[in-house]
């Protein structure tokens, strides 16, 4: 099986900037989703509304109908509903071609598959030893900590018997 190349693309740099705009789903609104769908409107392949995409971004409103603010005070602000399902749908499909790929590439090459597999979960191994070393003596240094901190809480027995004394 040959990989194809929308596969290939996106496992190749292409050197560009990461945008500073609203994302959606970890892409930025402004100079991939817009243009995209705009493209695919222009195709004829989807059918969102040009509100939508010529007002993408919403103020958010409360279910009584006021503004919605933030806990910093700034109004909060949503992608309009029609491209956000949109988003959503891409990325369904997205995520359907890659599980679809791995399938294949497991069909077509099981032991090449497996291999993967074997060398990933070696060499992962000495990292999750080391992780699982550092938590279990961050937990027991915790619990020390815990300990003496509570024991130095606690009223001192001497103390209590020379009030009743």
């Amino acid at each position: 099986m040959e990989t194809p190349n929308s596969i290939r693309v996106l496992l190749t740099p292409n050197g560009n900037k990461k945008p500073t705009g609203k994302r959606v789903w970890s892409i930025d609104l402004e100079t991939v989703w817009l243009p995209f769908f705009t493209a695919t409107n222009t195709m004829c392949e989807t059918h969102i509304a040009h509100e939508a995409l010529g007002a993408p971004i919403r103020l958010a409103y409360a279910s009584d109908g006021s503004v919605k603010f933030g806990k910093s005070g700034r109004p909060m602000t949503k992608v309009a509903k029609e491209l956000s399902d949109a988003v959503r749908l891409a990325r369904e499909n997205f995520a359907a071609g890659l599980q679809n790929y791995s399938g294949q590439v497991l069909t077509d090459n099981p032991d090449g598959y497996k291999a993967e597999i074997a060398l990933a979960q070696e060499a992962g191994a000495p990292i999750i030893a080391n992780d699982k070393a550092k938590l279990d003596d961050a937990i027991a240094k915790s619990i020390e900590q815990a300990l003496a901190e509570a024991e130095a809480k606690k009223p001192k027995e001497t103390e209590a018997v020379g009030v009743n004394a």
